[in-house]
C-alpha cells in the first residue's frame, strides 16, 4: 500500500496531505539518473585503469609470448654468429691458405652498410616485425652456414688429395747441386750473352757438364718433349696440375715423350747446349697459373734455411745468363 505523507500547515493549523508536483518528480528522477551515470563513469574509469579488459589480457599474453620468442631467437642468434665466425676464420685464414685457394671475399658476407641499414629499419619496427626480421636473419645465417659447410666439403676433397698435391708441386732442383755452385744466372733482368743487352730472364740457369741428368722436380705428365723453335733447344715441359708447369731447356738428349707420367726425381734428359745457348746448362722455369715465377722459391725439399739464404744471394747477383 502506498504511503501517504502529511505536513503541518501553520496557516490553517491543520495537517494536510503532501502533494508532490510533476515538475519536482521529473527533477528528482533526472538528478538520480545523472548521479548514477556519473558514478558509473567514475567506476568504469577506475576499472579500466586498474583491471585489464579481455582484449588487453590477450595483448599482454601475446606480448609475453613474443618476448619469450625474441629472447630465444637472440640467444640462438648469438650461438649461430659465433659458429659462423669460427667457420669463416678457419676457412679463410687456415684451410684456404694451406691449399692456396682464394679466400671468400668479405663482400659476399653481411657488410657494415647492410647491418647499419638493417638496424635503422628495425628501430622503426613493431615487436612482431622485429621478430619476423630476426627470424629472417636467422634463416640467412643458417643458409650461409650451409654454404660454408659445402666449402668445407670441397676443402675436404683437397685434404684427401693433399699428398698428391705436395708430390706434384715443384720442390727440388732439376740437377744435382749439393754445393750450390751450379746456379749460373738467376730470375729477372740479366745481360743477354749474345746481344749483350739487358733482357728478361724467365728462369734459372744451372751450369753443369754435358750429360748431367736433369730430374723432374715434381710429379706430373710430360706436356712437351721436342726441339723448340724459340731458343730452348731440346726441351721438356711437365704439367704438374694445381696450376703448376715446369720447363727444362737446352738438353743434349731427351729421355721422355709427350704424355709420359713422371714422378719427382725421374730423369727427363741430360744437360746440353742446344738452341740459343752459350754453354752446357739447364734452363729451368716454373709457371704458376700461367705466370712465370722465380724458381728459387721451389727448392724447399732440397735446402736448409741456411742453404736457401746462400742460394738466394747467388740467384740475385746480376750476372750474365747462359741463354
Amino acid at each position: 500500500m502506498k504511503k501517504v505523507k502529511y505536513f503541518y500547515n501553520t496557516q490553517t493549523l491543520k495537517y494536510e496531505k503532501l502533494v508532490v508536483s510533476l515538475r519536482v518528480k521529473v527533477l528528482r528522477i533526472l538528478g538520480f539518473v545523472s548521479a548514477a551515470i556519473v558514478t558509473g563513469f567514475i567506476f568504469l574509469s577506475i576499472s579500466y585503469r586498474v583491471l585489464d579488459s579481455p582484449k588487453e589480457k590477450n595483448l599482454r599474453r601475446d606480448l609475453e609470448v613474443m618476448n619469450e620468442k625474441y629472447e630465444e631467437m637472440q640467444s640462438r642468434m648469438k650461438e649461430v654468429k659465433s659458429q659462423l665466425a669460427e667457420l669463416e676464420h678457419r676457412d679463410n685464414e687456415i684451410y684456404r691458405v694451406i691449399f692456396e685457394a682464394s679466400p671468400i671475399p668479405d663482400s659476399t658476407r653481411a657488410g657494415n652498410m647492410a647491418k647499419e641499414e638493417e638496424l635503422t629499419q628495425m628501430a622503426s619496427f613493431s615487436s612482431s616485425e622485429i621478430i619476423a626480421s630476426t627470424g629472417s636473419l636467422l634463416q640467412e645465417l643458417v643458409h650461409r652456414i650451409g654454404i660454408q659447410a659445402k666449402s668445407y666439403e670441397k676443402i675436404d676433397d683437397l685434404v684427401k688429395n693433399k699428398q698428391k698435391m705436395l708430390a706434384s708441386i715443384p720442390a727440388i732442383q732439376p740437377v744435382s747441386n749439393k754445393d750450390l755452385k751450379r746456379i749460373a744466372s738467376g730470375f729477372g733482368y740479366r745481360i743477354d750473352p749474345i746481344y749483350k743487352t739487358v733482357k728478361y730472364h724467365s728462369g734459372l740457369d744451372f751450369a753443369a757438364p754435358a750429360g748431367t741428368p736433369i730430374y723432374a722436380t715434381g710429379d706430373g705428365v710430360v706436356e712437351e718433349a721436342s726441339m723448340s723453335d724459340v731458343g730452348y733447344g731440346n726441351h721438356v715441359v711437365v704439367n704438374h696440375g694445381y696450376g703448376y708447369r715446369t720447363r727444362y731447356g737446352h738438353m743434349l738428349r731427351i729421355k721422355v715423350k709427350a704424355g709420359t707420367a713422371v714422378k719427382r726425381g725421374d730423369v727427363l734428359g741430360w744437360v746440353g747446349s742446344t738452341g740459343k745457348s752459350t754453354g752446357p746448362h739447364c734452363h729451368y722455369e716454373v709457371e704458376k697459373n700461367g705466370e712465370k715465377v722465380d724458381p728459387v722459391y721451389f727448392f724447399f725439399n732440397d735446402l736448409s734455411p741456411e742453404e736457401f739464404d746462400r742460394m738466394l744471394k747467388i740467384a740475385r747477383s746480376g750476372n750474365q745468363s747462359f741463354d
